[in-house]
This record gives C-alpha cells, sequence and structure tokens, in this order.
C-alpha cells in the first residue's frame, strides 16, 4: 500500500504547539484526517480555530461514526487508536482555503444498548468555540448518545426526549425495538 501523502499545512502547525502528544493523521482521497487523543480535543480545536496560521473559522459538521465488529488496532496490526465510536469534526479554513478532519475515539464502559448515560461517551462540546456546532452535537447525541459536556441545550434533536435507545448504533435492530406498534395509524380521512 502506498504511503499517504500527508503534506498537509496544518499538521506540523499542530505538532508543533503541542509536541508532548501523539498524533495519527491519514489521508484518503486527498482528505487529510488528525486523530487526537480524547483529553485534549477541546484545547486543539481552540488552536486550530484561533491560531492565524491555522484559521479554521467554519465547523461545517460533527458526526460519528460506530466501529462495531471492526477490527482492532491490536487484533489486526493496524496503526491507529481504539474506540468503538468515533466523533469527527468537518473544519473548513475560508481565508486559507483548507479543510480538515479532526477525529476522537471513545470507548463505551457500560452496555450499550440501553438508553444511559456512560461516563465514557462524554465530549467537551466545542459550541463555545463555534456556535454553528449546537445542533449537529445535538444530533450526534440523540443518534449515537455521545454527550457534550458544556453544550447550552443538549436534549434529542430529532426524536422524542424519552426515546429508548439510539437508533444509529450498530447494536440497535434494524425493525427497531417495537416502539411504532403501540401507535394508532393515521388514515387520509383523519389527516
Amino acid at each position: 500500500m502506498p504511503q499517504p501523502n500527508l503534506d498537509h499545512p496544518t499538521l506540523p502547525l499542530v505538532k508543533q504547539r503541542f509536541h508532548q502528544l501523539k498524533f495519527l493523521a491519514t489521508e484518503f482521497r486527498r482528505q487529510t484526517t488528525l486523530v487526537v487523543p480524547r483529553q485534549n480535543l477541546h484545547q486543539i480545536m481552540t488552536f486550530l480555530r484561533h491560531d492565524p496560521r491555522c484559521d479554521y473559522d467554519f465547523l461545517s459538521d460533527v458526526t460519528a461514526v460506530d466501529y462495531l465488529n471492526y477490527p482492532k488496532p491490536s487484533d489486526a496490526k493496524l496503526p491507529g487508536p481504539a474506540g468503538r465510536f468515533a466523533v469527527i469534526y468537518n473544519l473548513v479554513s475560508t481565508s486559507q482555503n483548507l479543510r480538515l478532519l479532526v477525529k476522537t475515539m471513545l470507548d463505551p464502559t457500560l452496555d450499550t444498548t440501553g438508553n444511559q448515560d456512560d461516563p465514557a461517551l462524554h465530549l467537551e462540546s466545542v459550541t463555545d468555540i463555534w456556535p454553528g456546532a449546537e445542533w449537529t452535537e445535538r444530533e450526534v447525541f440523540d443518534m449515537y448518545g455521545i454527550r457534550f459536556d458544556g453544550h447550552p441545550d443538549l436534549r434529542r434533536i430529532l426524536l422524542w426526549e424519552d426515546y429508548p435507545a439510539f437508533p444509529l448504533r450498530k447494536d440497535y435492530p434494524l425493525r427497531g425495538r417495537a416502539e411504532r406498534e403501540n401507535y394508532r395509524v393515521i388514515d387520509r380521512e383523519d389527516a
């Protein structure tokens, strides 16, 4: 496999500023991803936003991925951090015409089939850096159950508040858990 061309101009700046941390950088189809430790995520994101050499002034998206049943890096001799969930931030610097994906990994400590609050699935919110993260962080919380500490209004955005699970987790059944069976069918005449 050919080595990626990791010549993204932001990577040396991050490494210089956070020289004590270990990072993983990957590239796929000319998209650079920087994998950062979860405990340093907010500090690194603040640097990427406010350092004039980086100037990532637009948070395009916040999303998550469930890596359930993927090979673990230690099992498959693959590089990279272990974790079931990844939270991915899509950053854009409009002044420098640059894009950078920042990923952090989370590994649950509790059973993930329910609607319980797992302390390992908490991240610090970036709404103080990019106010536009408010809705996208709520969507990640609603679909995956990852909570963002310091978020101004963290509640479900797509499903009702007492919905019993997080439907984009891969251990959620494709047909649901019988949430729809108790609802009245509305006919055309009822509408």
